[in-house]
């Protein structure tokens, strides 16, 4: 066999080889997305022009994510904003447009003490969507509300809606499942420290 038909060969070879590679990295990818981001994997599908366009902006999400200075709250900050909470549930009855205006302002706040940066409500889903995506629906759910009453009068029906959705994002905030997980490594921990000293 010629030498050049050898190198054509070993060529070939080569790109089939890193053409599989590629094929086999985009598919984990795409696989990593989708269960992180759950329907919001979908979502942004369907906003982009294609599944990759799509898939580039969730990594971007990601990276921009990992550079937030995102913390647990402190039992103390916990147990403030629990208390916040029980006081709007309790002014719903009397005021439901006021208590769906200070639900949101609440969460903002939550959020801001998470580390999450808050001028903008599209950046807000955006950071939101790496951790918390199952309850992000919620969140548009009753932001979208909250802006629908501002502009004509909502029923207090409505307003009883946003306040569910505004409730399902709030209790994700306010004991996330990060917070979760470092608390049982800390207690994992402390555990193997206890035994060792025993």
């Amino acid at each position: 066999m010629p030498t050049w038909l050898v190198i054509v060969i070993v060529v070939i070879a080569i790109v089939v080889v890193g053409a599989v590679a590629w094929l086999v990295r985009q598919e984990a990818q795409r696989k990593r997305l989708r269960e992180k981001f759950g329907p919001e994997y979908e979502r942004t599908v369907e906003t982009h022009e294609n599944p990759r366009a799509a898939e580039r902006e969730l990594a971007a999400r990601e990276k921009r994510h990992a550079e937030l200075d995102i913390r647990p709250l402190s039992p103390s900050a916990r147990e403030r904003y629990t208390q916040q909470w029980a006081l709007i549930q309790e002014q719903f009855v009397d005021r439901p447009s006021g208590a769906v205006d200070e639900a949101d302002r609440v969460l903002v706040a939550l959020m801001a003490e998470r580390g999450y940066p808050t001028e903008d409500f599209d950046q807000q889903v955006a950071d939101l969507s790496v951790k918390h995506s199952r309850t992000l629906e919620h969140y548009r759910t009753a932001h979208g509300a909250k802006l629908a009453h501002e502009r004509t009068e909502a029923s207090t029906e409505q307003l009883r809606d946003a306040m569910v959705h505004y409730r399902t994002v709030f209790e994700d905030l306010l004991t996330d499942k990060a917070d979760r997980d470092e608390h049982d490594r800390n207690g994992r921990q402390n555990r193997g420290t206890a035994n060792g000293g025993n």
